[in-house]
Parts: C-alpha cells; sequence; structure tokens
C-alpha cells in the first residue's frame, strides 16, 4: 500500500496535470459534467427558424445555443457564422440542452478579422443548417458578383414534419448594394423553382418592396400571412434599426405561426415559423 506521502504526490501531479491540459470541453463551456442538462426535451415538429449571429461581435457560443434551446426549431439557419462557433454551438445544444443536431457548413471565404484562427490559416465563415433530421444532398454556390464581401447560398434536403423538403439557406450582399443583390436573387430563385416544396431562409439584407426581391416573391410566400410585398404590408421589423431584412419564404408549404424573437446577442432577432401539418 501506498504512504501517506506518496498519495500526497500523486494527488499533486494530478491536479498539475489537470490545469496544464485544461478542460476537454468546448471553449466557453465548462468542464464536461460539471453542470447538468438543462431542460432535456426533443425538438419542436414543424418549426423552423432563421438567425443572423451578428460578426464581428463577441457573444458566447453557450448564450447563443441557449436562446436556439429556448425555441427547439426541427432546422435553424445560421448567417454570419463560423465553423468554429457553430461547432461549439452544437455540442452545446446536446450537452447542456439534450438537444441533437446535425451540421452542414455553406462557409464561403476564409477570414481571419470575423472568425480568427491562425493568420495563415483564418477561419472559415459564411452559414450553416442545423437539422434534427439527417441532411443530403448539400450544394454551396458562391454568388458571381459578392459585392463587398462575398456571398452565396447553401441547399440541403431533410425532413421537416416527417416529410422531405429543400431548404435553402442565404445571406445577400450588404446594403446600398441593390443591383447586386437583384442578381444574388436572381441565382438564388432559379433555384428555388425547381423545387415544388422548398423552404428559403436568411437574411436578404432588404425590405420586403425592394425591387431586387421581386424574384423570390413570384415564387413564394413570407410565412407571416400580413407581410406582402408593398409598402402596405404590415411586416414585423427583424433588426435593431426596425427594418425587415431577415425572411422565412415558404414554397408549396403553409405556415401556422410566426414569431419573431428579440435577443440582446445579435442585431438580428431570431425568427421562427411553426409549419402547418402536411
Amino acid at each position: 500500500m501506498f504512504g501517506r506521502g506518496a498519495r500526497l504526490f500523486a494527488g499533486a501531479v494530478i491536479v498539475a496535470c489537470m490545469v496544464l491540459l485544461g478542460p476537454s470541453s468546448p471553449i466557453g463551456a465548462p468542464f464536461a459534467g460539471s453542470l447538468p442538462v438543462d431542460a432535456v426535451r426533443d425538438v419542436v415538429p414543424n418549426r423552423v427558424m432563421t438567425w443572423n449571429l451578428c460578426n464581428p461581435c463577441e457573444e458566447s457560443d453557450v448564450d447563443r445555443a441557449a436562446e436556439i434551446a429556448r425555441h427547439a426549431p426541427q432546422v435553424i439557419a445560421l448567417q454570419e457564422a463560423c465553423a468554429r462557433d457553430v461547432e461549439r454551438i452544437r455540442d452545446h445544444l446536446e450537452s447542456l440542452h439534450g438537444l441533437v443536431y446535425h451540421v452542414e457548413y455553406g462557409t464561403v471565404l476564409r477570414n481571419w478579422g470575423r472568425c480568427g484562427g491562425a493568420p495563415w490559416k483564418p477561419g472559415a465563415f459564411g452559414q450553416a443548417v442545423l437539422s434534427a433530421a439527417p441532411m443530403t444532398d448539400r450544394v454551396l454556390v458562391e454568388y458571381p458578383d459578392g459585392g463587398s464581401e462575398d456571398r452565396g447560398y447553401m441547399a440541403v434536403t431533410t425532413e421537416v414534419g416527417g416529410r422531405s423538403v429543400r431548404v435553402f439557406n442565404t445571406h445577400l450582399a450588404e446594403r446600398r448594394q441593390e443591383e447586386v443583390r437583384a442578381g444574388q436573387a436572381g441565382v438564388l430563385a432559379e433555384a428555388v423553382a425547381r423545387h415544388d416544396r422548398a423552404i428559403v431562409l436568411g437574411d436578404f439584407n432588404a425590405v420586403p418592396y425592394a425591387p431586387e426581391l421581386a424574384r423570390m416573391w413570384e415564387l413564394a410566400e413570407d410565412a407571416d400571412p400580413r407581410c406582402r410585398p408593398s409598402d402596405a404590408g404590415t411586416c414585423e421589423p427583424t433588426t435593431d434599426w426596425n427594418s425587415k431584412f431577415d425572411y422565412v419564404f415558404l414554397r408549396g408549404i403553409a405556415p401556422l405561426r410566426h414569431h419573431v424573437e428579440h435577443t440582446r446577442y445579435s442585431d438580428h432577432h431570431l425568427l421562427r415559423t411553426d409549419l402547418a401539418p402536411s
């Protein structure tokens, strides 16, 4: 048997190793197992959501995951997303909230200023889709003209409400680049038109009556039944500057309920929609 001195020495070595190695859990999370799983539950059937995370913004991925967990959508589209952040968000959703998601990335550029990383290998930046059901047939398209920053759309096939559906996620060019956005919306609309059932999520950087969104309105309807492509429509703002820039466009699918959820973790609000059962 070891003496008391040997046991103390062994304990000191273990503590020293823990300090040197640090936690094995993702950055921004506590030691694995130090917190109980909060509100273990399943996703809400037929619920989809879109959220521009705001980047660069010094927000905790633990807080971002908690915001998503409050609504527990079947599918969530993220914009201005760093691949490392998305991975941590997914890990936190599972370890802290009991929500298990698959993830697909639609990164369009590598940007050290937005996503960090080594100067010679900056982090990947763009879109991502998290889905409770597996995803297939991922497509990533970079728009021919991104404007002031490379932009694109991604598309996946997954299940929502027990039925297969094509899901698109996009982020159009920044404000005051109307002609660029019109070209991007045209590329996106051409892809959406190939599908009888589609959900198009994202930050379009344009108000509903902006001419560049005309192609999308020809193909799909906004999940908010009061929101139409005219300044007479009653469209709830989705940003801190009281503009509607974020959309859930539906093609061949009917909405049931629509909510804009204010959040202090981004300059864009969470936009979620419950779809009518098939």
